[in-house]
């Protein structure tokens, strides 16, 4: 373990920003990361890099998380506990537990990133999030160097939000992560967007989660670009949500407009979030979320080229980076964008993405 100086970054980012860290280290376990807070307490966390647009070069000391392990913990007649370290690629994951067949993320197949970062960002797809499937988050105290464990609803989590984005950013080293999966009985998330259309057209009437996360794999292939490939950090904004006054104005204006229902939360006898099976009956009928994509679309960004800054072809949501374009680039395009939105729908776009 060795602090190594003036390292490009351009490699640890998904979007292929070419910035440098001016100090950068590698760690693998617990024992190192608190070994480095004993010295130092200005840091950069660096996981997977691929929900991140960076600016300047990084003056801190970039700890960059490569912890790996996953384990079952416990487990009963219909769940599994697994805990799984922070520097895990969350899609490997993914498909870790589909060979053992455990339950409950095959919807959020394909996202790229590591699993430390998941909580975080709450990540979601396909009418899935983490939070749905999470049961604890093991964390080092920067300030402190002491462990804490962080339950669900310690969390706070939101539409891709979290305590650690607001009240505890950057106080925190998420060194794993616990989640809770089915053995038996796996609840199948089918219906959203183009999953159930998906699944006809290949005869499959009753799915497993293989083949939810199959289907889900396909269509993220052929919806959204490689950034192994193409640089880019997947949906760069998220869906807004508005109230149901502001859409039926929107609606009398575009009547094609996207919308999706939000679902009230229910709060069982010991506070956690859950969510009935019957979702129609706790819609909440004030909230409406609208297709980011689709308003960005409207304004005419798809595929739209300003040097290497781009809005990806097939998918208005992605920002993509052709090949040199600065952080800078991006973000001039993003606000662009959050502009032109405003002007014409006047809908706020929320950056999902970390600008640092």
């Amino acid at each position: 373990m060795k602090i190594q100086n003036n390292i490009a970054l351009k490699p640890y980012n998904t979007f292929g920003i070419n910035v440098k860290a001016k100090r950068f280290i590698e760690v693998n376990t617990s024992q190192q990361i608190k070994k480095i807070l004993k010295e130092e307490k200005d840091l950069f966390i660096l996981g997977g890099g691929s929900n991140l647009l960076l600016l300047n070069d990084i003056e801190k000391l970039v700890l960059h998380i490569k912890t790996k392990g996953k384990k079952v913990i416990g487990e009963n007649k219909k769940f599994v506990f697994v805990k799984v370290e922070a520097g895990e690629n969350w899609h490997d994951f993914v498909l870790w537990c589909l060979k053992k067949d455990f339950g409950g993320i095959e919807n959020l197949a394909k996202i790229p990133g590591n699993v430390g970062t998941a909580p975080i960002q709450n990540i979601g797809a396909y009418g899935v999030e983490v939070k749905d499937v999470l049961d604890e988050v093991h964390a080092i105290e920067i300030a402190t160097s002491n462990p804490r464990i962080f339950t669900k609803s310690d969390c706070n989590f939101g539409y891709r939000d979290s305590v650690f984005k607001n009240k505890h950013k950057g106080k925190y080293i998420i060194t794993s992560v616990v989640f809770k999966l089915t053995k038996i009985n796996h609840e199948l998330h089918d219906t959203y967007g183009a999953i159930k259309t998906t699944l006809e057209a290949q005869g499959i009437t009753a799915p497993s989660i293989q083949d939810i996360a199959n289907t889900v794999i396909k269509i993220r292939t052929e919806k959204l670009p490689d950034p192994e490939k193409i640089g880019n950090s997947g949906s760069f904004f998220k869906n807004p949500i508005v109230s149901k006054e502001q859409f039926e104005a929107l609606q009398k204006k575009h009547p094609n407009i996207p919308n999706y229902p939000i679902f009230k939360k229910n709060k069982n006898k010991n506070n956690d979030d859950i969510f009935h099976l019957e979702p129609a009956k706790i819609r909440n009928p004030e909230l409406i979320k609208l297709a980011a994509g689709w308003l960005i679309d409207q304004c005419g960004f798809k595929g739209k080229r300003i040097g290497d800054a781009g809005v990806h072809q097939n998918q208005a949501l992605v920002l993509v980076n052709y090949g040199t374009a600065t952080g800078k680039e991006i973000l001039a395009l993003a606000e662009h964008i959050q502009e032109s939105v405003l002007n014409k729908f006047g809908v706020e776009l929320q950056m999902e993405v970390n600008v640092v």
